[in-house]
């Protein structure tokens, strides 16, 4: 009996990488990775002079951001003049620690920006929130409550400055939800 071969294609055996291969790999080739200066994962790491004092310092930039996230003491080398070199553990180090810190940060803005509270009308739980939107012009406030089960019962615009306490909750709503002055 023979044994029929499917035809063979002569390119079967070439492996050519996708475009989207070629172009991880050329912007992996174009990160900086050097003793002082580290590039990766959205995030630059600058190692410079503290002029406050002899020691070093290490800057973390995340990409687009004009300001660092973090900065922090670095670590002096062996010759005990010159900044110990960035490697790959040290940036992810920093990596984690800078993210900490922005997520910190938007977690602390979101409590300014965010308050809520729950207070019983007729037996019945009413979930007030504010919702401050920080216009740099004219910034203001959503006031909005809510029913036990979700529903919307009313909201207003009113200033950035108000205060979400139980007490201003249960007088605006008292009030017939009009805009607080």
């Amino acid at each position: 009996m023979i044994e029929q071969q499917p035809p063979q294609d002569d390119n079967q055996h070439i492996c050519q990488p996708d475009d989207s291969e070629q172009d991880d790999h050329q912007q992996d080739d174009a990160l900086v990775q050097e003793p002082r200066l580290w590039q990766g994962n959205g995030w630059t790491a600058k190692v410079i002079k503290n002029d406050d004092d002899e020691g070093w310092a290490v800057a973390m930039i995340k990409d687009g951001e004009p300001e660092p996230a973090l900065v922090g003491p670095w670590t002096m080398g062996r010759d005990k003049k010159n900044p110990k070199p960035l490697d790959t553990a040290a940036f992810h180090t920093l990596v984690k620690t800078a993210s900490e810190v922005l997520r910190r940060h938007e977690q602390a803005l979101h409590a300014i920006l965010h308050k809520s509270t729950v207070v019983s009308i007729e037996g019945a739980a009413v979930k007030v929130t504010l919702d401050i939107v920080p216009d740099d012009d004219h910034p203001y406030a959503l006031l909005t409550a809510t029913d036990e089960d979700g529903e919307r019962m009313a909201q207003v615009r009113c200033g950035a400055n108000f205060k979400l306490t139980p007490s201003s909750a249960i007088e605006w709503i008292e009030k017939g939800f009009r805009k607080p002055s």
